[in-house]
């Protein structure tokens, strides 16, 4: 029987989590993708807390445009909590288009992964 794509994402997503995890000094950047809008968050696994977060609810552009100013907002937050490096964690999501602008945008904004 064939997965669903929501299936498919939960699986490639549970297998992503195995190797990713985030502490206080390299927190996990999380992203969630709907097709409005996209949301990520700067999470310390450790503690279970969120350290930062941004979303492009509000912001004008395209969808990839609205995804690298998220990117470069996660890393303003993040530089003004100090944190200079993260692990990324692309949610299952392929790494192509939203997911990549947002990537980039984190890196250009001072974020190193």
């Amino acid at each position: 029987m064939k997965m669903t794509l929501k299936e498919r994402r939960a699986r490639i997503h549970r297998r992503i989590r195995k190797k990713v995890s985030g502490t206080a000094a390299t927190p996990r950047l999380a992203v969630y993708r709907s097709n409005k809008a996209i949301y990520c968050q700067l999470i310390d696994d450790t503690t279970g807390h969120t350290l930062g977060a941004a979303t492009s609810i509000g912001t004008t552009g395209t969808k990839v445009e609205q995804a690298h100013a998220v990117g470069l907002a996660i890393a303003g937050k993040a530089k003004e909590a100090g944190i200079i490096a993260a692990s990324f964690d692309r949610g299952g999501y392929l790494y192509h288009g939203r997911i990549k602008a947002l990537a980039e945008g984190a890196r250009e904004g001072g974020l190193a992964f």
